[in-house]
């Protein structure tokens, strides 16, 4: 014979108290008397009561779930911000729910809906910053919402964690300019990019305006647009390398992009640092395995930050919307040295 489910209301009638009086022990609410409370949560021991997550989510009116839109999943920095996000939340009581974005169209249906749609307690937005239709959608959200690394305007009304690309690319030049370096390349994202995403064209700025106190400027031939990815930049590497007059120093946008350049060197019989200096952007855990110079961008605390945040702001709405600084470093590895003599 089936054993019989226990119930919140056996478990009321076993203490001496009332069904509501027994769901507010459960649900932690401080109105309950200490004493009461603890007498009930021991008779929901002694029964073996197994609350139901779904009643549980009613009882309190909310869901119990954070959602995260995130674009571009599968890329390690997405990656390393949500093992920060989710190193909060697994001591919580919420469940994390992932929405990936790889199309504008997503990320404006995501922005547009999840925020209004009950289906979340509060929503945090990795990298992607809103049209103006999404903005006033989420300025007006019924529950929290916190962006991560959206560097817009748009968003400056709004809980945010954001970091410093501009400085971050200023950190990669005079590293380079300090080991002695002048002829300087770039590579980096698109130019034209529909998601508005802002890291590459920042940190370029932070790299040319850094230089620029040296007097050094980039020629136009050894600046790279392209995709994100690493064989695109291997691509545009060798253009550069494979020229009469070629740099002895390249900073990417990324470290993806990074490993691009190494390889392309690499195929050209070209020795990193020997022959060209290479330095990233993020320290993604493939930097330190192959010794990569980077600028770290703290990812895995953005996402630890941004979640600290939101579970602030569900617990109690900030007059004033709470932000997140966070400065990056630069991480000196085995990808750059001084250039030779003559060399270029």
């Amino acid at each position: 014979m089936a054993k019989k489910t226990v119930t919140i209301r056996d478990v009321a009638r076993h203490a001496g108290v009332s069904v509501a009086t027994a769901s507010r022990a459960l649900n932690g609410l401080d109105v309950v008397n200490p004493q009461t409370r603890d007498r009930i949560l021991l008779v929901m021991q002694e029964l073996g009561f197994t609350p139901s997550p779904a009643a549980r989510r009613l009882s309190l009116g909310r869901t119990l779930t954070i959602g995260v839109v995130v674009s571009f999943l599968t890329r390690p920095q997405a990656a390393e911000r949500l093992r920060g996000v989710d190193a909060v939340l697994t001591d919580s009581e919420f469940d994390l729910v992932i929405y990936n974005v790889e199309s504008v169209q997503k990320r404006d249906h995501y922005l547009g809906t999840l925020a209004q749609s009950q289906r979340t307690d509060g929503l945090l937005v990795m990298s992607l910053p809103p049209n103006a239709e999404s903005t006033t959608i989420l300025e007006r959200s019924p529950v929290p919402v916190v962006f991560i690394d959206v560097h817009t305007t748009s968003v400056a009304a709004m809980p945010r964690v954001i970091g410093d690309d501009v400085a971050g690319g200023a950190l990669a030049a005079r590293h380079l300019l300090d080991l002695g370096h002048r002829d300087i390349g770039f590579i980096g994202d698109a130019v034209a990019d529909p998601f508005g995403f802002t890291s590459s064209h920042d940190r370029e700025s932070g790299l040319r305006q850094e230089l620029a106190t040296a007097s050094v400027t980039i020629p136009p031939e050894w600046v790279g647009h392209g995709a994100h990815g690493r064989y695109e930049s291997s691509d545009l590497a060798r253009r550069m390398l494979t020229a009469e007059h070629r740099p002895t120093a390249i900073f990417t946008a990324s470290d993806t992009q990074a490993m691009g350049v190494i390889a392309a060197a690499r195929d050209l019989g070209l020795r990193v640092p020997d022959d060209l200096s290479v330095i990233g952007y993020d320290d993604i855990e493939a930097a330190d395995y192959v010794g990569l110079t980077t600028v770290r961008q703290q990812l895995f605390e953005s996402g630890r930050r941004g979640a600290e945040i939101l579970l602030a702001e569900i617990a109690s709405r900030s007059e004033e919307p709470p932000v997140g600084h966070l400065s990056p470093e630069l991480v000196i590895r085995v990808t750059t040295a001084p250039p030779k003599e003559g060399r270029g």
